[in-house]
């Protein structure tokens, strides 16, 4: 019930501190006057006293407690339109199938390291619109444009070697993201492509990407896994005023993606609003029913 409860300005609370030194040690001299028989309306006084100062008590204690406006934090929400749009596209052939990247787990595939990299990556853009695709033979859509980190991450466990073909279709999984990221309007549309081979299932002309790329303005930084495709690769990152990286260990990954998390930075505070329910109306509902109570039995004396 009181989860996420906070008051916007809680120094205020420490008036109620302050009234109960008040109340204490602040009150009024009075005469005392000695009348005969006094105790037979002692005991009614002092439990209309003591409900009396109960009353004063709850009225400016339910109005500071409203003054300090306590809220309650419901949601959080993002400006899609300030942050990234970013497209990870990730080599899915054959060659993905070594297990050369891992020293100290072989188990593992190249592609089974890139999966558990990129989920790393994926984490650490909150306030990014992030889509995934994976390419062979094909290209194929494995996640949408999409805020939902948790989903993206389930689907890339389920993502295998082969799964669009065995070969690799690479300047078309380009040539795919950028039809993706050309109408997308952010503060910047980049794409991250990782491949392990030479270009050998793509109909689509390298320069044609290239004009693309520039035509959009949009980035893509490129990560080759080894020494094949370097020129390419080059070719599409430096012309699209992105950079060009190759990686021939699982920390050579890590280290690589961690360096593109620092050139593409987002202004993730900006870029949430927190939707708030505001309860000050309820203290002070009770505040000024008390208030009447008080006035009314105030009266009757």
């Amino acid at each position: 019930m009181f989860n996420n409860l906070s008051f916007e300005f809680p120094y205020l609370l420490l008036l109620i501190l302050v009234f109960i030194f008040c109340s204490i040690y602040c009150k009024a001299k009075t005469p005392s006057y000695l009348i005969p028989h006094l105790n037979i309306f002692q005991k009614s006084n002092e439990k209309s006293s003591l409900i009396m100062n109960l009353l004063k008590f709850s009225i400016i204690t339910l109005s500071i407690i409203a003054l300090a406006s306590p809220v309650k934090n419901q949601d959080t929400q993002l400006i899609k339109n300030d942050g990234i749009n970013i497209l990870l596209d990730l080599d899915a052939s054959g060659s993905m199938n070594y297990n050369d990247l891992d020293k100290e787990d072989t188990s593992k595939n190249r592609f089974d390291v890139v999966k558990d990299i990129v989920k790393d990556f994926i984490k650490k853009r909150p306030s990014d619109n992030i889509g995934l695709l994976i390419f062979g033979d094909s290209v194929m859509m494995a996640s949408p444009l999409s805020f939902d980190k948790n989903a993206q991450r389930e689907i890339i466990d389920y993502l295998e070697v082969g799964m669009a073909g065995k070969q690799t279709a690479l300047i078309d999984s380009i040539a795919r993201s950028v039809n993706i990221l050309k109408d997308k309007k952010a503060k910047s549309n980049v794409i991250i492509v990782l491949s392990d081979g030479e270009d050998t299932a793509s109909k689509i002309p390298l320069k044609v990407v290239i004009k693309l790329l520039k035509k959009y303005n949009i980035k893509a930084y490129t990560i080759g896994i080894g020494n094949s495709n370097k020129y390419v690769l080059n070719q599409i990152s430096t012309n699209s005023n992105a950079k060009s990286y190759t990686a021939y260990s699982k920390e050579d990954l890590i280290d690589i993606y961690d360096d593109i998390n620092k050139l593409e930075k987002s202004k993730i505070d900006q870029n949430k609003i927190i939707l708030k329910d505001y309860l000050f109306f309820y203290p002070l509902f009770f505040a000024v029913l008390f208030l009447i109570l008080y006035i009314y039995l105030k009266n009757k004396e």
